[in-house]
C-alpha cells in the first residue's frame, strides 16, 4: 500500500538532487537535479502524484519571471541596441527550426504534436515546462528540455574548447 505523498516529499527529493547536481558546476544543474529528483519519486509509482496548494504554480511563475526580469539591466538594453538584428535573426531561425523539427518529430516518431512542438521550442526548461503544464504535457516537455539542456551543457563547452585553437569562437 503506497505511503500518502505530500508535496514535502517531492520538495525533499528535488532539493536533495538539486543540491547534489550543484556540485557538478554545470549551469542550470540545480534545476535539472531537482527535476530528476522529483521525477524519480513520481515515476517510482510508490507515491501518488503530489497535489500542490492552490496558487503554487502562479507563485512559481511570478518567481521565475522576477528572476529573469532582474537580468534585464540597462547594460542589456544598451547591448540590445547593437545586437537587435542578430537577436531577431537568431530568434526567427530558432523558432522556425523548432517548428520544423517539432512537426517532423511528431509525424516521424508519432509523438504528440504539442509535446514535440514545445519540446523543440528554443525556450528554457522552466519556461517551456510551465507552458507545457498549461497544455497538460508539462512533464513530457520538461523531460525533452532536460535531455537537450544536459546534452548542450556537456557538449557545447567541449566543442568551443576544440574550436578555439582553430581561431573559431574567439572574441
Amino acid at each position: 500500500m503506497p505511503v500518502p505523498a505530500t508535496p514535502l516529499v517531492y520538495l525533499l527529493a528535488g532539493a536533495t538532487l538539486g543540491l547534489l547536481a550543484l556540485r557538478t558546476g554545470i549551469p542550470a544543474a540545480p534545476l535539472a537535479g531537482a527535476l530528476l529528483g522529483a521525477g524519480l519519486v513520481s515515476m517510482s509509482g510508490r507515491l501518488p502524484v503530489a497535489e500542490w496548494p492552490h496558487g503554487t504554480r502562479t507563485a512559481l511563475e511570478i518567481g521565475i519571471g522576477t528572476v529573469i526580469g532582474t537580468g534585464l539591466t540597462r547594460d542589456a538594453l544598451h547591448q540590445l541596441q547593437q545586437l537587435w538584428r542578430p537577436a531577431v535573426l537568431i530568434t526567427l531561425t530558432l523558432v522556425m527550426t523548432g517548428l520544423v523539427v517539432g512537426l517532423w518529430t511528431s509525424r516521424l516518431l508519432g509523438v504528440d504534436p504539442v509535446v514535440a512542438l514545445l519540446g523543440a521550442a528554443p525556450g528554457g526548461i522552466s519556461g517551456m515546462s510551465l507552458v507545457g503544464a498549461e497544455f497538460g504535457v508539462g512533464a513530457a516537455v520538461a523531460a525533452l528540455h532536460a535531455v537537450r539542456l544536459i546534452t548542450v551543457l556537456l557538449v557545447l563547452p567541449l566543442v568551443v574548447k576544440l574550436l578555439t585553437p582553430l581561431g573559431i569562437g574567439e572574441s
